[in-house]
């Protein structure tokens, strides 16, 4: 099972890593839909999800399309098996607790540790998108304040 879930993300990888983007992020331009606006408060900003391979009863993985309008942005969180973000268009930020904060641009690839608490989002400038890919076997993300502004811009 498992070599068949590194075959779809190899293939998912290949595709995104050979398409370039821009920070307008126009709809056209993508290998994917944008998916759906995201409205829970687990966000500050305007984000979208499509959701491009859910967990099921077979695969505890997932893989997302995750779009940030520019400013937007996730709160604090930590996922429990870790996340890799692999950055398809726009630059965008990613920070983990107590560390300064990364700039994130296309085709760069992110591997979060586990339990390990950080964000990721667009700049103020610029839209961002980046396919998330985690695990729920050893549980969902935990979910911590929100960013603040202050924390966001410096």
């Amino acid at each position: 099972m498992i070599s068949r879930k590194l075959i779809y993300i190899s293939i998912v990888m290949a595709n995104v890593v050979g398409c370039s983007g821009t920070s307008h992020l126009k709809q056209q331009e993508t290998i994917f839909p944008k998916g759906t606006e995201i409205t829970n408060d687990h966000f500050t900003g305007t984000a979208w999800l499509n959701m491009l391979a859910p967990p099921d009863g077979l695969n505890t993985m997932y893989a997302g399309l995750v779009t940030f309008e520019p400013g937007a942005r996730t709160n604090w969180h930590s996922h429990p098996a870790g996340q890799i973000l692999i950055v398809t268009q726009g630059e965008g930020y990613y920070q983990e607790e107590g560390e300064p904060k990364r700039i994130l641009r296309n085709g760069e690839t992110i591997k979060c540790m586990p339990n390990v608490k950080h964000w990721h989002g667009a700049t103020p400038n610029s839209a961002v998108a980046h396919i998330a890919i985690s695990d729920r076997h050893q549980g969902p993300a935990q979910w911590y304040d929100p960013v603040t502004d202050n924390e966001f811009l410096n």
